[in-house]
């Protein structure tokens, strides 16, 4: 008689717990879903590839495909009828600013107990806006690098680099074998492109800083955070492994994030920099780059480590740093945190050979760079 009396109870209770993570669940997807419509429309719209009508449209669609995948079709056609985008322009002497907001909504099913008290469906929604514009007008980039020197990246990549003697007898090589560049010699070559891309969007040092971190199961080394590029270059040139050494980037990311954050008052190290060049607003970039899984000082994987480091980039990211991430020649582990680490999947790079490596490294610099659509809610 007890168990048919407290039954109805615990289903109740097990159907309100489902519909609960449903509705969060789905909430955070249509967000997604809206963010990244109103980036799309607020790209296409500094590209010149829409206008007012087709950027509508461009944002009803992106919106419809985003939910489709995460909720089904049934879900996309409603959440695109639900689907509004507005566009505000304005021209200046300097070029077009776009003012993007697309906000969307979406009826999620109960479950039957739980429809009884608070019915049948429940309406999620969700609204984002971005600020874009063109021009010659150009935002400050403080960007702080944070890259693995563990042991293994003295390991050889694919990509040869030269001969090196096989045999040497009295002084005479009688035989040769392929010399390759190791990860760290490949490191270095693409962190340079990216440096390169930063002199050429600021040649002479008025809107971007760079800085450097190098890591093993601790900090192993860091270049503050200065104009241009030539300390943060200067440093991983110089980079050199360690041996024996494992790999924990925890405290790498903590030190990036505390050296670039802002603070709600503008009076952190790197607004007061910016501002001292009339640089009212700046991006706040971390590349976090490792070859391998967080070990710590052993060679085994150790979940708690890894949680940590997932934990600092969330804290990163939620202090308004966008976070790229590259996982060279990693393990299963190691590229599952970096997904997980970086910003967007855009913003995660997975290459596999030096020439890879070099062209995520580029593609960084690239995005750091040139004018962008920015999330404002």
């Amino acid at each position: 008689m007890l168990t048919a009396i407290v039954m109805p109870l615990l289903i109740g209770v097990a159907g309100l717990a489902i519909d609960t993570v449903n509705i969060s669940m789905s909430q955070r997807q249509l967000q997604d879903a809206t963010d990244a419509a109103a980036l799309a429309v607020s790209t296409a719209l500094v590209n010149g590839k829409a206008d007012d009508t087709s950027g509508k449209t461009l944002g009803k669609d992106f919106v419809s495909g985003q939910v489709g995948v995460a909720m089904g079709s049934a879900a996309a056609a409603a959440a695109k009828n639900a689907t509004a985008v507005s566009i505000v322009t304005t021209t200046t002497s300097s070029g077009k600013t776009f003012a993007v907001t697309v906000t969307s909504s979406v009826s999620i099913s109960m479950t039957p107990l739980t429809g009884l008290i608070a019915g049948s469906t429940f309406l999620v929604s969700s609204a984002s806006k971005t600020a874009s514009g063109t021009g010659t007008t150009k935002t400050g980039v403080s960007i702080e690098l944070v890259l693995d020197a563990s042991t293994s990246m003295a390991d050889d990549t694919t990509t040869v680099s030269g001969t090196k003697c096989l045999i040497n007898l009295l002084g005479i090589c009688i035989g040769t074998q392929p010399a390759y560049y190791t990860k760290i010699d490949a490191l270095k070559i693409a962190a340079g492109k990216l440096f390169d891309a930063l002199d050429k969007f600021d040649p002479n040092t008025r809107y971007a800083r760079s800085g450097a971190i190098s890591y093993t199961s601790s900090i192993k080394g860091q270049s503050a955070m200065d104009w241009g590029t030539a300390a943060a270059r200067t440093f991983v040139t110089n980079i050199t492994i360690a041996p024996n050494s494992g790999t924990d980037a925890t405290a790498s990311v903590k030190a990036a994030n505390a050296n670039i954050a802002r603070n709600q008052y503008g009076t952190d190290a790197e607004s007061v920099a910016q501002a001292k060049k009339n640089n009212s607003n700046s991006d706040r970039i971390i590349v976090l780059m490792t070859d391998g899984d967080m070990t710590g000082d052993t060679i085994v994987w150790n979940s708690k480590l890894d949680q940590s480091v997932r934990d600092e980039c969330t804290n990163a990211k939620n202090a308004g740093i966008k976070i790229y991430t590259v996982a060279f020649m990693a393990p299963d582990k190691g590229k599952a945190l970096l997904k997980f680490c970086a910003s967007t999947d855009a913003n995660y790079y997975e290459p596999n050979t030096m020439d890879a490596l070099t062209a995520a490294f580029s593609a960084i610099g690239d995005a750091a760079t040139k004018s962008t659509s920015r999330l404002t809610n």
